[in-house]
């Protein structure tokens, strides 16, 4: 009973889980949203400089989409809007990666060949694996436009086109 009262905690602070150990890395595992075809997979590592995003992305119409992490790691509508709004723990304006004023989820574009195919390599100063920028249990979103980096709330990318959860990935 006091473990199912621990967890119940977590859940309704929305703090993240605790860990001996923060951990170093992360996953996402990208399932398209009903009616399109995208998948992937978006790793995450801890750096001396922040958080390192890489991604590999396909079934994309050529061009950029919005990238970006996402409230809660909860893809289970059609649609991926039960991931909810940006992950913006400091109520921060929309803005673009690097910039003073940004969400944490705020991380961009990703631009597809005209294979479909994505590829990313960054890394983020903001993002982290604890504390409240922590962007674990949280989910990836991919967007079926352009994030234009300053239209307010979310960038004007339009729909979701793809969601996965961002979860721990066993230390090696």
């Amino acid at each position: 009973m006091k473990a199912a009262s621990v967890c119940a905690v977590l859940l309704v602070s929305g703090a993240s889980p605790a860990f001996a150990e923060p951990p170093s890395r992360a996953v996402a595992v990208l399932r398209p949203t009903t009616g399109h075809s995208v998948e992937g997979t978006v790793t995450f590592s801890r750096t001396a400089a922040g958080v390192r995003v890489q991604a590999h992305i396909a079934g994309l119409s050529p061009g950029r989409h919005g990238f970006h992490i996402h409230q809660f790691g909860d893809c289970r509508s059609g649609d991926g809007k039960s991931a909810g709004g940006h992950f913006n723990p400091t109520a921060q304006a929309h803005g673009a990666p690097g910039g003073a004023q940004r969400h944490t989820g705020d991380l961009g574009n990703i631009e597809a060949g005209a294979d479909g195919v994505a590829k990313l390599d960054v890394v983020d100063a903001r993002a982290a694996f604890e504390g409240r920028e922590s962007i674990l249990g949280r989910a990836v979103i991919i967007h079926a436009k352009a994030d234009d980096l300053k239209s307010q709330p979310t960038g004007d990318a339009g729909g979701r086109v793809a969601c996965g959860l961002i979860g721990v990935v066993k230390s090696e």
